[in-house]
Order: structure tokens, then C-alpha cells, then sequence
């Protein structure tokens, strides 16, 4: 008897490409949307999937997706985000597990990654996320932005890729950057994630080589080689902002403060 699988997913404006996701895991068992108030055609494209559709103020990316994986009614789970979606060959991988039945108590997929005005080489080394898991084991971290499933038991990987159709355009791609690392400060600061200024001048550069060639971005052309410039800006930041905060709260200078809020 095959094992029934919840598909579940957290949305915000996400017309563009949540019909493509949904498209995806429409074989599966029973699909969750959890939704932070739409304006966008959002909610009619899930309700059109026949989703168990429900709508809940936004309260940080790990407890939305814990909120909506608690409103599924299978023990397994299979997390999307609405950008992302399954390819045909990771479909029948994962319905063929399923059928089996599960040997792990988790699964990792290679994810393929939109960049830009192109879909990645297939020679370039995929990260694995895990979306796969037996919800007794597991739960959605408790991380500001990068919220991710974290299963207590044997995870394992499978072969076929799942698409990410992220950021269509730099502009974009470096605004949610900035976003994310501002969001990220006081999660780090909170774990003493502080960093020394050597680590933030050298690790960027050092990440750069990491994704352009060690993770071949160098294969998918101009696209590759911005999206690695990108990525290693994005360290930086990381590391730039949690020492700016430090700097400021202990390099107070009373009279350029005072100026600030008599200027606003």
C-alpha cells in the first residue's frame, strides 16, 4: 500500500508561479496552502487545485511553514515553496518511494536554479534541501529567513532535481539579498554569530571561487559569473551588518545621533 503524502506550501503574491508548483504535486495525497493575505490571483489559482486553503497573518518564514506543515493530515510531507516546482522525473521518483515505502525517515533533492534570464547548466553541482520527511521526526527551524525542515533520523538523497524559478533579474536579486541580511541580525547576533572584519573582507572573495568554479557557475555564462558575484556580496553583507550594529551600539556618538532625529 503506497504511503500517503501531504504537499504544503506558504504564499504571498505568488501568481507568476504557483500554478507551475502546484502542477507538480498534483498527485499527491492532499495539498496545504497557507496564505498571508494575497492581493494577487493567488488564492483562486490554489483553490483551483482543489488545496485545503487556509489565510493567516505573516509571522516569519519558519513559523508560517511550521503553521501550514501542523495543517497537513499525513505523517509524510513534501515542502515546496510557491517558486519551485518538481520536475516530471522527480515526480515518479518520489511516487515510486512512496509505493515502496519510505526507508529513511527523511530525503534530500538537488534543487536546479533559475538565474536570471536562464535555467542553470545541467553540469552545475545542485545544493540538496530537504522536503521529504516523516513530520513525527522533524520540524521547520526556527530561522528568520532561510527556515528549513530539520529531521531527527536517517536522511537520504534522491537523484532528480526539483526547478527553482527564482529572481528574474539583478535588481531584484540584490534588493531580496539586502532584505535577507538585514533580517538576519539580530537572529545572529542572538547566537554570538559575530564575525571579525579579516573574516568579512576575505570570505567574499573566497565564496566567489566556491560557486563559480568549485560549483561550476562558470558553465552557465554571464548569468553564472553575476549570480556568483552576487552571492559572494551577500556574505559581505551578512558579516558587514551584524559588525555594524556591534560598532554602533558601542560607538554611540550622542551629537550625530541627536542631529538624526532633529533632521527626521
Amino acid at each position: 500500500m503506497s504511503t500517503p503524502v501531504s504537499a504544503f506550501i506558504t504564499t504571498y503574491n505568488n501568481a507568476r508561479t504557483l500554478r507551475r508548483c502546484l502542477e507538480s504535486v498534483a498527485w499527491a495525497d492532499e495539498i496545504v496552502v497557507l496564505d498571508s493575505f494575497s492581493s494577487d490571483e493567488t488564492p483562486a489559482i490554489a483553490q483551483e487545485f482543489g488545496a485545503r486553503f487556509a489565510q493567516h497573518a505573516f509571522m516569519g518564514y519558519g513559523p508560517q511553514k511550521q503553521m501550514a506543515l501542523e495543517m497537513t493530515r499525513n505523517n509524510w510531507v513534501l515542502l515546496l515553496d510557491a517558486d519551485e516546482a518538481l520536475s516530471p522525473a522527480s515526480q515518479k521518483e518520489i511516487q515510486s518511494l512512496m509505493e515502496r515505502g519510505p526507508e529513511a525517515d527523511g530525503y534530500t533533492l538537488p534543487r536546479m536554479e533559475q538565474i536570471f534570464w536562464r535555467m542553470a547548466h545541467p553540469g552545475t553541482r545542485h545544493n540538496h534541501f530537504l522536503r521529504l520527511f516523516d513530520k513525527r521526526k522533524g520540524r521547520i527551524s526556527d530561522m528568520p529567513i532561510h527556515a528549513a525542515p530539520k529531521v531527527d533520523g536517517t536522511i537520504r538523497k534522491l537523484k532528480q532535481v526539483f526547478y527553482h524559478f527564482g529572481e528574474i533579474d539583478i535588481h531584484t536579486k540584490v534588493e531580496k539579498m539586502n532584505a535577507y541580511s538585514t533580517g538576519l541580525v539580530d537572529w545572529r547576533l542572538q547566537r554570538g554569530k559575530h564575525t571579525s572584519l579579516f573574516w568579512t573582507l576575505t570570505y567574499p572573495p573566497l565564496f566567489f571561487l566556491r560557486q563559480y568554479l568549485f560549483k561550476r557557475q562558470f558553465l552557465n555564462g554571464r548569468a553564472g559569473l553575476y549570480n556568483s558575484l552576487i552571492a559572494a556580496f551577500y556574505v559581505f553583507l551578512k558579516n558587514a551588518k551584524v559588525d555594524e550594529r556591534i560598532q554602533m551600539d558601542t560607538n554611540k556618538d550622542p551629537v550625530i545621533f541627536q542631529k538624526d532625529r532633529q533632521d527626521s
